[in-house]
């Protein structure tokens, strides 16, 4: 069959695709460009942010008319939901789409080559699965190879933070982290075949609590301190950190390691003490602002991503200050920003003190207007700066060449073709909001 995948969300749903797809692969399918050239379309779904479920809806009512134009062509169509949403929104999937030929929660997508024998046995049938199954899909999902010079590595799954305004650890579970051996595995079959630079991903990902071969519990750090030994393998990352669970010895991993990129992300959430209790956060201003402090004393070049949700039930003007306050204190070089939207299911749903949508919007504004400053004026610092770049793909312009700093900004740079998936050092002409441009140092 020919396939086509559709990703929403987080980079940990691109990594699960790319699984998907190599399960797939595996069976002898191939990929089709577009929809309408597909005889499986899957969905990969996001339940974090508000309408993630009326967004599916709408996506497989189109869809849908495709497969009833191939049915009047004489050809037969799965269709097929994947990942939270599933979880949350089963029974609205069922009643909504009955047209849907499975549906598959985060957990249970390595069951895909079973379904699709079921559903070749009886066309009519409609599998729902959202088990939260006791043995790691990573036990059941064939090797993974790099797709690319920048490749994403689970190694740590679900949240037990329980944080009131989000819907993850119904969807994906608690935590869960894949044996050291194992990650170490799937990282140098990477580099093997083409990878020179690995993001490893987690939902909490430096809780991970993974097995060595004694059977002696390690942290990230350890990890990382192991990946890095890897022949081949130029740079490490790792998203998304809660800032509760950085350690001394994370903190020297920054010092230490060549490899680790000066760059990372740890979602504040917001400035404001009230705020995060009622977030259910584990830290508070001045713990947030000692971890900074303690990073960058490791790593005086390291900069700072984070998360930002405006608007949570009760946030007053004072509260939505502080944010503003961290803000400047901190510095960041890059940030998402987000009005509070209500997750059925959540604590924070059913708060007292709803925001109106009119001051939400106002205050992402004055944040935003705030944060998109702060990394222009970053990026505009870069220029004339000689900075490595990874360049990971080609760009739109004919002889471009997109790839990415250490600090994970975007740069677009003209080439004669030459350097695609190598690092080289980039002189920095020009900059926005968004992106730098550059020049090709010729060595």
């Amino acid at each position: 069959m020919k396939y086509y995948i559709k990703t929403f969300g987080c980079q940990m749903n691109v990594y699960d695709s790319q699984r998907i797809a190599r399960i797939l692969q595996n069976m002898g399918h191939s990929p089709a460009d577009t929809p309408a050239g597909a005889d499986l379309i899957i969905f990969n779904t996001c339940h974090i942010r508000e309408k993630a479920a009326e967004k599916l809806f709408s996506d497989l009512g189109r869809i849908n008319l495709i497969k009833e134009e191939r049915k009047a062509a004489g050809l037969e169509t799965i269709i097929g939901v994947v990942g939270c949403v599933v979880q949350a929104e089963d029974e609205e999937i069922a009643k909504r789409a009955p047209f849907v030929n499975f549906a598959t929660g985060p957990l249970t997508y390595y069951r895909i080559p079973e379904i699709l024998q079921k559903i070749a046995r009886d066309k009519n049938i409609c599998i729902i699965d959202t088990d939260f199954p006791a043995e790691s899909k990573f036990d059941h999902l064939p090797e993974n190879r790099s797709e690319g010079s920048c490749s994403y590595l689970a190694v740590q799954e679900g949240c037990n933070n329980f944080c009131t305004y989000c819907i993850v650890p119904y969807t994906r579970g608690v935590e869960t982290s894949r044996p050291v051996e194992e990650v170490l595995k799937e990282a140098r079959r990477l580099v093997e075949t083409g990878t020179l630079e690995i993001n490893l991903l987690g939902q909490n990902v430096n809780a991970y609590h993974g097995e060595d071969n004694t059977g002696k519990e390690r942290d990230l750090a350890y990890l990382l301190r192991r990946l890095a030994e890897i022949d081949g393998l130029k740079r490490l990352r790792y998203t998304t950190s809660y800032p509760a669970d950085v350690n001394d010895d994370l903190i020297a991993c920054h010092r230490d390691l060549k490899k680790l990129m000066p760059y990372l992300h740890l979602p504040l959430q917001s400035g404001s003490d009230k705020i995060l209790k009622a977030m259910n956060r584990r830290h508070d201003r001045n713990q947030y602002l000692e971890i900074i402090g303690r990073l960058k004393d490791a790593n005086p070049e390291i900069g700072f991503s984070s998360d930002f949700i405006v608007g949570f039930p009760g946030e007053t003007d004072e509260d939505f200050a502080d944010t503003l306050d961290m803000v400047e204190k901190v510095g960041y070089i890059q940030a998402f920003s987000f009005k509070y939207s209500r997750r059925p299911g959540t604590p924070a749903a059913v708060y007292p003190d709803q925001i109106p949508e009119k001051i939400k919007a106002e205050r992402l504004n004055i944040l935003q207007e705030k944060l998109f400053s702060m990394q222009l004026s970053f990026n505009k610092e870069c220029i004339g700066k000689i900075m490595p770049v990874l360049f990971e793909s080609k760009g739109r312009k004919k002889g471009q060449l997109f790839g990415r700093t250490p600090y994970m900004q975007n740069l677009h740079a003209q080439t004669d073709g030459a350097g695609l998936n190598q690092i080289l050092p980039v002189r920095i002409t020009g900059a926005t909001v968004n992106s730098l441009s550059g020049t090709v140092i010729q060595q």
